[in-house]
């Protein structure tokens, strides 16, 4: 039996009418998993109980199941481990955006892509861990479904998703890519393009073929180092692809889809926070700096500790100091709230920090 969200809505329209079916059905069920988010073939009250026994005789409606929940103090971060049908476990973040005046706060869930990791950054938890497989399309859209299940009926929706949690997305590229289409179907989910945002290490040539395939989806770099000697240490396959070849692909990839990118760069006090790493950055950075105005954003992020990793996060301090620093060279910077640091919503914490049976 396979999943039934590894199947695009021609793969359930061909399925239905080999049963003799018209093909009314099959958007029925579409309907039901995408926009109610049935996760039983009892549910699907519009169809014959013949139908519904087909269903659950073709396909697996439930692939994860949530065993530790976990809620900030300030209810604005949410964090589930899942176990898989193969007993391997992933992590799931839903992070709500603090109420503004006359807007409702953003709703963005955090994605695992695979089990581990196989990059090997030494301050990742889920990089500890050591890569175990990939994910497939289906267990990571079930990661959305399970959540957009419980605002269903708070009579919310998820509003933005990115590919930041266990895994390194670009080595898992048609898996993502498969899961992207599914729920960016307008018969279903229908979320644009750029309520999609993919992050990576830096490899290569996942860059060059999202610009290529899906130039609207959002593309977060992660750096940490502006050079290589520092780089290698902190991001093994930096060795693979260093920062030379990077910056440029990166250049290659606004020059493409005409798109700001996002560099993401966790601060480690003492590691990689001193004002000579922020110059060399702000260096690094300036191609992207044309016609007056800015092609990328850096994001600096306190580093969240984990039990294996000696150091952590710089202090407030140090970070106001390397944003002015990049500010002051004209490269757009902020420094991101950390969120969930109660409930251990670091890339990996919480499934190294827990054993299932």
């Amino acid at each position: 039996m396979i999943s039934i969200y590894s199947q695009e809505f021609e793969n359930i329209k061909s399925i239905v009418e080999s049963w003799g079916e018209p093909e009314y059905r099959a958007r029925q069920i579409w309907d039901g998993l995408y926009k109610k988010y049935w996760n039983n073939p009892e549910q699907f009250s519009t169809l014959s109980k013949h139908i519904r026994k087909k269903l659950s005789q073709r396909f697996i409606f439930n692939s994860l199941t949530a065993v530790i929940n976990q809620n900030s103090k300030n209810n604005l971060t949410n964090k589930t481990l899942f176990q898989l049908n193969s007993g391997d476990a992933i992590e799931t973040v839903l992070m709500l955006s603090e109420e503004s005046k006359g807007k409702r706060p953003l709703v963005t869930i955090c994605l695992s892509t695979q089990v581990g990791c196989g990059i090997g950054c030494g301050f990742c938890a889920t990089g500890q861990m050591g890569f175990r497989r990939n994910l497939d399309s289906s267990e990571i859209i079930e990661q959305f479904l399970y959540f957009s299940r419980r605002l269903y009926h708070e009579n919310r929706h998820i509003t933005n998703i990115v590919f930041m949690g266990m895994g390194e997305p670009f080595l898992n590229y048609n898996a993502v890519n498969r899961s992207i289409d599914i729920m960016k179907s307008p018969d279903g989910i229908n979320l644009g393009s750029r309520r999609f945002t993919i992050s990576t290490i830096g490899i290569v040539p996942g860059i060059l073929q999202l610009a290529k395939e899906k130039p609207q989806v959002n593309l977060a770099v992660s750096l940490h180092s502006a050079d290589d000697e520092l780089r290698n240490n902190l991001v093994p396959i930096n060795k693979k692809y260093p920062l030379d070849i990077l910056i440029k692909t990166c250049l290659k990839y606004v020059e493409i889809t005409n798109r700001r990118i996002t560099f993401e760069y966790v601060l480690i006090q003492n590691v990689n926070d001193s004002p000579t790493q922020a110059k060399s950055l702000a260096h690094r950075l300036q191609p992207f700096l044309q016609n007056g105005s800015s092609l990328c954003h850096v994001n600096l992020i306190p580093l969240n500790p984990t039990t294996n990793y000696r150091h952590g996060p710089s202090m407030l301090t140090r970070a106001n100091e390397f944003q002015k620093l990049l500010n002051t060279n004209g490269i757009p910077c902020t420094i991101r709230k950390r969120r969930g640091i109660d409930i251990q919503a670091g890339c990996g914490q919480l499934t190294s920090a827990v054993k299932l049976g």
